[in-house]
């Protein structure tokens, strides 16, 4: 089978977990004998193909006012017209059709749409060709893809984004199978009336992390240290992190890696008052997760998977999470970490003055958490599941045209 991914951006441009799971998805498809192109935008002028690991990957310019990908800070006025472009870009379509025309893909897996928008939907129905759709964020219900305004979570779309989304869960019909990669990410956008023909599937993503060969043992006697990894967002729930180790006085170091605008970060570090807490900017997985006991999630928005709360439990750190979106799916309470209430401030301090006071808990968590991700801890599970996604709607497509042939 011919498969073309298209996706907002692609490595070496990496906006987060879904950059990393195309890769892996795609290589794993490539390696089981499928022919894999990859569509995404870049900062190019012209249409660019080149290869990377093997795989043909074609950068297009994205034909609106300015590339999303850590462009520097815009307007209001700069940004509000970029959306409303980007509500149906006809200009992206064009793209697409080219690209199908030069490949003849037999499927076509959607991935983050920002910057492609649903127009591309048009252009795949239209040449005949089954539809993936995975959803990654929430891009299709809500311009800014996160559904949180004004410092909380949205319990209902503003009229800004009803208007910049009117007609998507109509045209969402034209997709042959949607796939989430939590539950609770799929039910989002089902309440809202998407995906009412599509098939539908839960495949949650999946990193390969192998066991750490020597595991360290807890010192009951020093502090425990706390990490959080990633985006430094508003969304993230960092600033509340820092607010509640701040307020406890814990026998515990907070270490913080990651980046996010430049504004926002140094209001984070100018806002400090403990010096337990450091930054440490862009860290590796293995690095991080070797420098730490505990891992926190406290987002306050529907994250729709959490990939960082499955590679802390393989690396055998609990994680103390929120309970949104997809995290309660991979953080079991008292099994493998704790979950807390975004809406109840203090519920993420008590859990971590929990596992700082009761370290045989903290103990049991580290032993239970690879565990508990085994069966999602699996790139070939992965495979195995897009895989079978992607043959039966091929195959139901096969079957419809031999029908209608008839």
């Amino acid at each position: 089978m011919k498969i073309l991914y298209v996706n907002s951006l692609y490595a070496p441009h990496i906006g987060g977990g879904a950059e990393i799971s195309i890769g892996l998805i795609a290589s794993k498809m490539q390696a089981r004998g499928h022919e894999v192109i990859v569509l995404a935008t870049g900062p190019t002028r012209n249409l660019v193909e080149e290869e990377i690991d093997g795989i043909r990957v074609y950068r297009a310019p994205l034909k609106n006012y300015y590339w999303h990908y850590k462009a520097s800070k815009k307007s209001f006025l700069l940004k509000k017209a970029w959306h409303i472009k980007d509500r149906y870009n006809a200009a992206m379509r064009d793209v697409l059709r080219a690209i199908i025309e030069k490949e003849k893909p037999d499927l076509v897996s959607c991935h983050n749409l920002t910057g492609w928008s649903i127009s591309i939907w048009d252009e795949i129905a239209s040449a005949g060709i089954p539809i993936v759709q995975v959803l990654h964020d929430l891009y299709l219900l809500c311009a800014r893809s996160t559904m949180f305004a004004n410092g909380r979570s949205c319990q209902r779309r503003c009229s800004t984004c009803s208007l910049l989304r009117m007609n998507h869960a109509r045209a969402s019909e034209a997709v042959s199978a949607v796939v989430g990669v939590s539950a609770r990410t799929l039910q989002e956008f089902v309440r809202h009336g998407y995906f009412r023909t599509s098939a539908r599937r839960v495949i949650h993503n999946a990193r390969d992390i192998s066991p750490a060969k020597n595991r360290e043992k807890h010192d009951v006697q020093a502090p425990v240290r706390f990490g959080y990894i990633g985006t430094l967002a508003p969304w993230k729930g960092v600033e509340w992190l820092i607010q509640q180790f701040e307020k406890r006085d814990l026998n515990a170091t907070l270490l913080i890696a990651g980046s996010g605008e430049n504004e926002y970060e140094e209001y984070l570090k100018k806002s400090l008052r403990n010096n337990r807490i450091s930054f440490a900017g862009h860290m590796n997985a293995a690095e991080f997760f070797s420098s730490i006991d505990v891992c926190v999630v406290p987002s306050i928005w529907q994250e729709p998977l959490g990939m960082v709360a499955v590679e802390a439990c393989a690396h055998s750190r609990p994680v103390i999470a929120s309970d949104v979106g997809g995290l309660p799916e991979i953080v079991i309470d008292g099994l493998n970490g704790i979950l807390c209430d975004p809406t109840q401030k203090e519920s993420l301090g008590d859990a971590l003055q929990r596992l700082v006071e009761n370290r045989d808990e903290l103990v049991q968590m580290s032993r239970d958490a690879r565990t508990s991700i085994e069966a999602i801890n699996s790139a070939e599970r992965l495979a195995d599941e897009y895989e079978s996604v992607y043959l039966s709607e091929y195959g139901k497509m096969r079957k419809a045209n031999f029908e209608n042939f008839l």
